[in-house]
């Protein structure tokens, strides 16, 4: 018997499954926003919108999330246009029919801003998409993997944390890279 578990009076003689131990850690999908445009020079780099190819990928990017059964229970996203827009563009092919959270604080985020709004979470939610922007997001990645890897617009990483709140999510999280997908590679 694993040196963790302890049979106490009372308790059945049995171990957790894997399946109960698994569905009590916290999955983190970071998502950068899709490619935006930078045709008008006059647009502030927080109103930039998406370009053709961010308003083809987004979506795509969703129905990929809805096929792996990975739809959200919260979805977070920078108030950038572009951010925004990706939110709303990949909400509906994921099946996500919640209100997605819009915070300025992920706008040009280190990982530790990424973090503190994290820990801050409602444990209800064991699936958070969060979309915002590099280099914030390669680094937190980087932080919680231990290896560095490149998050190309739209790019979505599936992290399964073995955490089962979110007051103890960090930098030093111990978590596991499921998968990294680039719309490019779909």
């Amino acid at each position: 018997m694993p040196e963790h578990w302890e049979l106490r009076p009372g308790q059945p003689n049995a171990l957790p499954n894997k399946e109960s131990q698994e569905s009590s850690m916290k999955t983190l999908l970071l998502m950068r926003h899709a490619k935006s445009s930078w045709e008008d020079p006059a647009v502030t780099d927080h109103d930039r919108p998406l370009n053709p190819r961010g308003l083809r990928d987004a979506p795509r990017m969703g129905q990929l999330i809805q096929q792996q059964n990975l739809t959200p229970d919260l979805i977070i996203a920078s108030t950038a246009q572009r951010a925004q827009q990706t939110a709303y563009l990949v909400a509906e092919p994921c099946e996500y029919h919640a209100p997605i959270d819009s915070t300025r604080q992920l706008y040009l985020a280190a990982p530790h801003e990424y973090i503190a709004y994290l820990r801050c979470l409602d444990d209800q939610h064991d699936t958070v998409l969060v979309i915002g922007h590099n280099p914030g997001l390669e680094d937190l990645l980087e932080s919680i993997t231990g290896s560095y890897q490149g998050m190309p617009t739209a790019a979505l990483a599936h992290l399964r944390l073995t955490i089962t709140t979110w007051q103890k999510f960090s930098a030093n999280a111990d978590g596991q890279q499921i998968h990294l997908w680039r719309p490019r590679d779909l």
